[in-house]
């Protein structure tokens, strides 16, 4: 015990009455009589004075011990403030309950056990439906000319089509005309064929003396709406009776979409020919007049079961009629149940991790199923093609988009089209940016995504022209188009607002688990350019002091430190671990989120190691935060010795034992059981070091038990018996749901109570949890792990004494009065058992 709990013990012990001072001998009866009066009264006066003089020495060298002790105890009480709190200047402290849950739901996002380093494409050639390509060939097909018999047969036989189809089909007819608006790959080409092919069987045509044409043509859209009404039923290629499918592309900058009057003349000349058109557009802010127009409509997708089943049918029928001569003996009847059972399974499922699938990936997915079932593959194989379907979707999202702004100019270019273009910059990169932002913020509010897509929008479009100033419109987004172009969804649910706990929002997810992962590898490793943008942007996250915002920015930042270590740390890693406090958190999360994949684990945690020991004071606070994470070291014994190294070094940055002492607490908190009685007894250790700093830290960790709640610690357990109490005091949680560590806890608690330096924040602690007894409606909150633990920590008299007058002090509180019945309850939940075996050595030790 430390000198100072021993003084602090005499000054606990029973009031004693004051010893009576001596009664004055008067004069006469002092040996000597008056004869010796005045030499006697010389000489006592020579001794009162020695008296006084010694006193007010002793009474001196009181005030400079109590000093000492009220400085003493002043500067501990730093050690139990915010650890992470910001620097002077920023915006105060960050709330680390609503961090611990934006963790959470962030981490399901990138833990599916998926391999997201290399995806196995090698028995897969290529795969072709509608308006979306598969494979190697990345060159578009012509849209130009007749489309052919045998396409428009397969169509008839296969095509699923989409809810709302019947009025598609009835507005095409009434108007000649029709915007069909939809994402890329959605089958909107597939179905624009379709209506074609219906409304056009019955319509008298112009065959030129060849009745085996086609009656749907592909127009090219370059010559634009007012070519195409006035050449329809021109003769030649543009026949009469015919159907005309044009696919507007108006997402390239400069590009603008045809207006009301150019669309009536088209009509018009359908009408007069008695042909038809399909307009196909891209849903987006460019094309939102058009659709909002009388020839509009969007077009939705085809059911994904149906679709799988319609092509899985197809699929199987032709390898059935084709094994035949084989001895293949079960139909397809017999294989499609089979099939069924296959995709259900959980790790097809998670494999493929899309919610719905394009009638380009049914069609990629009913082969694998087929090659499956017929032998042709494994289940290895079946996975790793399965996996392919959101890297090529990703793949498709990225290639080539800025590929319009690196052309040269066209031939014959007015002057300002090029600036035109430019201007469009911020238009052509808001989509990828908004998938981007999407994979990092997955979960997020749709404002704060949204508003996080924009600020990417701009670095990209000045990266790709940093001599011109990027523009966007304020008015023109989309947020359906944002959702249709980027496969997501908005849902209802909650976000963790500092301050204010958990307050309704809408959220926005990928619709698939596989997606976020996907875009992020598809971003990386094969777009390098486009990493110094995404690293300023991911910097400016760091600085957002939301939490759904930061900390879901530092998982995904730490999933990119996997893909490409040596860069991340580089740019992202060590430039924040030796910024603000804000920072430091942000790059300790980034590294714990590598430490969980085993490839990167050693380095990790050899870098935190060395932060440990480095001179910046910065980067041992970072290492510390990530050390409670509990990744970032070999052992838990590892964890503690790094952590103490930071808590007891003293060069004036007091608020590393506070840090330190934190992320001891936090590491109690981790779902491994066998950790929490190591980490009691090394704090019970510290406590009776000889060195006070180990003492402060000890001690200060003690409190941070008794304050926290479970809540607040990064913990990923939110399902276990101690998560399930996460507004509850950490001491108390512990003591309830594991009775063995009751005792070395309430230890803690005692030494913390009994030692002078802390003995003010230990009652502070102390009468917080007793409040948390019961709840304000009466219901009952902490009262079993304050049953498990009073009786420990009121043993002996003076402790009960302590107990008494603590509570007595909150039942007179003029703010927060505390029931007389309840202080009763408290007392005699304390004082049922009054001695215990472990309490009674530790009192007399």
């Amino acid at each position: 015990m430390s000198d100072d709990q021993q003084s602090d013990d005499v000054a606990e012990t029973p009031d004693k009455a004051p010893d009576k001072a001596p009664a004055k001998t008067p004069e006469r009866d002092q040996p000597g009589g008056k004869e010796n009066g005045r030499d006697a009264k010389e000489g006592k006066d020579g001794k009162e004075g020695a008296e006084g003089k010694d006193k007010k020495e002793e009474d001196g060298k009181q005030d400079d011990k109590d000093n000492e002790r009220a400085l003493a105890a002043e500067r501990f009480k730093e050690y139990t403030r915010a650890p992470f709190a910001e620097e002077q200047g920023e915006d105060g402290p960050t709330d680390l309950a609503a961090a611990s849950r934006t963790r959470r739901a962030t981490r399901m996002l990138f833990e599916s056990g998926r391999d997201l380093t290399s995806v196995d494409r090698s028995f897969i050639s290529s795969a072709h439906f509608g308006d979306i390509f598969l494979g190697t060939d990345t060159h578009p097909r012509l849209r130009s000319g007749p489309v052919p018999a045998d396409e428009l047969r397969r169509l008839r036989r296969v095509q699923v089509v989409p809810d709302g189809y019947v009025l598609l089909r009835s507005k095409l007819r009434a108007r000649r005309l029709l915007v069909l608006g939809a994402a890329p790959g959605t089958g909107r080409t597939s179905t624009a064929l379709s209506l074609l092919d219906e409304v056009t069987s019955d319509a008298p045509r112009d065959t030129d003396g060849d009745p085996a044409a086609s009656p749907v043509r592909r127009v090219d859209p370059d010559g634009g709406v007012r070519q195409l009404a006035g050449q329809v039923g021109s003769g030649g290629e543009f026949p009469s009776g015919t159907g005309y499918l044009m696919e507007l592309s108006l997402t390239r900058p400069g590009a603008l979409p045809p207006d009301e009057m150019d669309l009536d003349e088209l009509a018009t000349a359908l009408a007069r020919c008695e042909s038809f058109a399909v307009l196909v557009v891209t849903v987006g802010s460019a094309a939102g007049p058009v659709l909002a127009g009388r020839y509009g409509m969007l077009c939705p997708p085809a059911p994904t079961q149906e679709l799988l089943t319609t092509r899985l049918r197809e699929r199987l029928e032709e390898r059935v009629e084709e094994g035949a001569e084989d001895g293949v003996e079960e139909g397809v009847d017999e294989l499609l149940v089979r099939a069924e059972e296959l995709v259900r399974r959980e790790d097809v499922v998670e494999a493929v991790g899309l919610k719905d699938l394009r009638p380009a990936e049914a069609e990629l997915l009913a082969s694998l199923l087929a090659g499956r079932l017929l032998g042709e593959l494994s289940q290895r194989e079946l996975l790793a093609g399965c996996r392919s379907l959101a890297a090529d979707q990703a793949q498709e999202w990225f290639a080539g988009v800025d590929r319009t702004l690196a052309a040269p100019a066209r031939k014959g270019a007015r002057d300002g089209e090029g600036s035109v273009e430019r201007a469009g910059t911020a238009a052509l990169f808001h989509p990828v940016a908004f998938r981007i932002a999407l994979a990092v913020l997955g979960g997020a509010a749709h404002s704060a995504v949204s508003s996080a897509a924009h600020l990417l929008t701009w670095e990209l479009s000045v990266q790709c022209d940093p001599d011109h100033t990027p523009a966007r419109p304020l008015f023109c987004d989309d947020p359906v188009a944002d959702l249709a172009l980027s496969r997501a969804e908005l849902t209802d649910g909650e976000v963790e607002v500092p301050g204010a706990g958990s307050v309704a929002a809408r959220l926005i997810w990928y619709r698939g688990g596989a997606l976020p992962s996907a875009v992020l590898a598809e971003l990386w490793e094969r777009h390098f350019p486009v990493r110094a943008p995404v690293v300023r942007w991911l910097r400016l996250l760091a600085d957002d002091q939301r939490p759904q915002v930061w900390v879901r920015a530092a998982v995904a930042a730490g999933e990119l430190l996997v893909r490409d270590f040596d860069h991340g740390f580089a740019e992202l890693v060590r430039p924040l671990a030796e910024g603000t406090a804000h920072r430091r958190l942000f790059a300790a999360t980034m590294m714990d989120q590598a430490a969980g994949h085993a490839s990167h684990r050693k380095a990790v945690r050899k870098l935190v190691e060395d932060w440990s020991r480095s001179p910046t004071w910065t980067l041992r606070s970072t290492a510390a935060a990530a050390l409670g994470y509990g990744n970032c070291a070999d052992t838990t014994g590892d964890a503690l010795d790094a952590l103490a190294r930071i808590g007891v070094r003293d060069d004036g940055a007091q608020s590393l034992r506070a840090a330190a002492a934190f992320n001891v607490v936090r590491l109690l908190a981790l779902p491994d059981r066998a950790q929490a009685p190591k980490v009691l007894r090394r704090m019970a250790e510290w406590t009776q070091h000889k060195r006070d700093a180990h003492q402060d830290l000890g001690l200060a960790a003690a409190i941070w038990l008794a304050e926290t709640r479970v809540d607040k610690l990064l913990i990923d357990e939110p399902a276990s018996s101690l998560g399930e109490r996460g507004d509850w005091p950490l001491a108390l949680a512990l003591a309830d749901t594991r009775p063995e560590l009751a005792m070395p806890i309430a230890d803690l608690l005692w030494t913390a109570l009994n030692t002078a330096r802390s003995k003010d924040v230990a009652m502070d602690a102390l009468e917080g949890m007793l409040r948390t007894a019961v709840r304000k409606d009466g219901t009952e909150w902490t009262s079993p792990g304050l049953a498990a633990l009073l009786p420990a920590l009121a043993a002996e008299e003076t402790d009960r004494r302590r107990l008494d007058w603590l509570l007595r002090r909150m039942m007179n509180d003029p703010d927060d009065p505390f029931p007389d019945a309840r202080a009763r309850s408290l007392w005699w939940m304390a004082v049922n058992q009054r001695t215990r075996s472990g309490q009674e050595e530790r009192s007399h030790g």
